[in-house]
């Protein structure tokens, strides 16, 4: 009898396994772009303050970050190519970013800049309404003028542009996410927030 059942439960357990393997389908659920998978796992996210898309998925980002292994690193790109803005107000936005990333409160000041945009429907037209924007998150006038042309802050500018040469032929909208440098999520119509999470988190342990 106990064999009987032992072998139940190795019956269950391959068929879970097997299902696990087959719920993400490569050239339905993601594409592989690359060769081989980047040293460092990691997820990078590209996206547009503009894009309303982005805005209504950041709970999710938030989900990823909570459940992706603390040996994957995740790395927010913004982009400087859509149409709603021009590309130097998006590079200045971009910049913000990274001065708020500086000040370890790059949560607070995207939040803040996402919802200037779409929540109070305002515009973005200079480096003083940003800095306005990132005054609301506590940073100082001064705080950000000293971070604003800071080594730390054009180095953070520097691999943000990087990235985005690196995989601009891939990213042609947003939300975008690159995962480990090999494989780009293809999100389904019809895939929950739940789905796209788990679809996210499984990529980043594949080689």
């Amino acid at each position: 009898m106990r064999k009987f059942f032992g072998l139940m439960l190795f019956t269950a357990l391959m068929a879970f396994n097997s299902q696990a393997q087959v719920l993400w389908e490569e050239g339905t659920h993601y594409r592989v772009i690359a060769d081989e998978a980047s040293k460092e796992k990691n997820i990078t996210e590209f996206f547009s303050f503009w894009c309303p898309h982005c805005y209504n998925f950041e709970p999710i980002v938030a989900e990823i970050k909570k459940k992706k292994s603390n040996d994957v690193k995740f790395v927010k790109v913004h982009v400087n190519f859509m149409r709603s803005a021009g590309p130097d107000v998006q590079d200045m936005a971009s910049q913000a970013m990274m001065v708020g990333r500086a000040l370890n409160k790059d949560v607070e000041v995207n939040g803040a800049i996402f919802s200037h945009i779409h929540r109070d429907r305002k515009l973005i037209a200079s480096k003083e309404d940003l800095q306005a924007i990132l005054a609301r998150t506590g940073i100082t006038a001064e705080q950000f003028d000293k971070a604003w042309d800071s080594f730390a802050v054009k180095g953070m500018m520097g691999k943000n542009a990087k990235l985005i040469n690196e995989f601009r032929r891939h990213v042609s909208g947003v939300p975008n996410f690159i995962v480990n440098g090999k494989y780009q999520a293809t999100f389904q119509r019809g895939m929950s927030a739940d789905d796209m999470v788990d679809l996210i988190v499984w990529l980043s342990e594949l080689d």
